[in-house]
């Protein structure tokens, strides 16, 4: 496999959607077979919607420009307006989809407490509500797979079809923002399957990510549901014409990219315990986010900028890294040092104890990948 790569001498650890195609990408794009996507007439389109499809358990899928449009389809076939959405407090949707929920679908949102940002039966009992003539009912529960802002973390298979038939005895619907699910999957071994249809109503799935594709997402839903996705995707300016030139990359990622995100988990792990031998407070990551304890971390993002490594402070307290198909062993290996030598000079003491649970602030940056 051969990637474009980071800019040179740069390493760039903010997100996982900073990846170029790789030449073997760049190649499917530029010869896939397109046809008018608004029509249902891009062939590519139609094969990448299938084949996702058929990997989760759904019977429709809808390929989309983003991530956000996605979710935010979704959510809006389960929950209308002036109804309830139930999701934790740290969730994507919240934090990082300009209030999307409510701008655009009218849905009122109800928070849970979630540590990791996993959300479980116990969380949920005495939160859903029936609803009446003089009480709001719970229309739907989000949660999502892998969770960003808790550092990554994948929410168990067991607790998600805990929370599955919880919501199916209320009469309550799933939704799951995959957009990480592939770390999720390399992470555990679970089948896509089971990660799909059989815990969720709803599934969006992220090709911009760990997959490492230039754009776009993917809805999995009913296929009955699939003329009212498509009037709200339109409606939202999602409509696509030769589309297949994009999902032409998403295809390639999943022939190319799914078996190697592993390879992430594992500069990950080293990029944390460098860190942590250093004497720096790490969670250990469950995936390709590693978040580290720093007091003063906008200094440290930008003393490491100026040696030439990226990162991101969620928190003020908070320096995170991500992993990709873009920065491999040695990149991870530089950034070590450059990040130890930042958090030296920034004045954020060693610390010897093991990293904890990352807490949102008011002063927390928009930075939403």
């Amino acid at each position: 496999m051969t990637s474009t790569g980071m800019t040179s001498g740069i390493v760039d650890l903010r997100s996982d959607t900073v990846t170029r195609p790789t030449a073997g990408m760049r190649t499917a794009m530029a010869y896939a077979e397109v046809g008018d996507a608004l029509f249902g007439e891009d062939p590519t389109v139609r094969a990448l919607e299938e084949r996702l499809a058929g990997m989760f358990g759904f019977s429709g899928a809808l390929f989309v420009p983003s991530g956000v449009m996605a979710n935010q389809i979704g959510l809006r076939l389960l929950a209308g307006r002036g109804e309830e959405l139930v999701c934790d407090a740290e969730a994507h949707i919240l934090a990082h989809e300009e209030a999307a929920p409510a701008r655009y679908g009218g849905i009122q949102t109800r928070t849970v407490p979630a540590g990791r940002g996993i959300v479980t039966p116990e969380a949920l009992a005495g939160v859903l509500r029936a609803g009446n003539a003089y009480t709001l009912g719970t229309r739907a529960v989000e949660v999502e797979q892998t969770h960003t802002r808790a550092g990554g973390t994948v929410q168990p298979l067991e607790t998600l079809r805990a929370v599955r038939a919880m919501t199916a005895e209320a009469g309550v619907a799933v939704h799951i923002d995959g957009a990480r699910i592939w770390n999720a999957g390399a992470a555990t071994g679970t089948p896509w399957a089971e990660y799909g249809a059989a815990v969720a109503d709803s599934l969006s799935v992220c090709l911009s990510k760990g997959l490492g594709a230039p754009v776009g997402s993917v809805l999995l839903l009913p296929a009955e549901r699939l003329p009212a996705a498509r009037k709200l995707a339109h409606g939202l300016g999602g409509g696509m014409r030769q589309a297949g030139v994009l999902a032409a990359a998403g295809l390639y990622a999943l022939d190319h990219h799914v078996a190697r995100i592993a390879e992430d988990h594992e500069n990950a792990a080293l990029l944390a315990a460098g860190l942590r031998d250093a004497g720096y407070a790490v969670r250990p990551p469950e995936t390709n986010i590693v978040l580290v304890e720093a007091p003063g971390a906008g200094d440290v993002v930008a003393r490491a900028a100026r040696e030439g490594v990226l990162v991101t402070a969620p928190g003020p307290g908070t320096v995170r890294l991500v992993t990709h198909l873009d920065a491999g062993r040695q990149a991870c290996r530089q950034a070590v040092g450059v990040l130890v030598a930042a958090l030296r000079a920034a004045g954020t003491g060693a610390r010897r104890t093991a990293g904890t649970e990352h807490t949102a602030t008011p002063e927390e940056s928009t930075e939403a990948a």
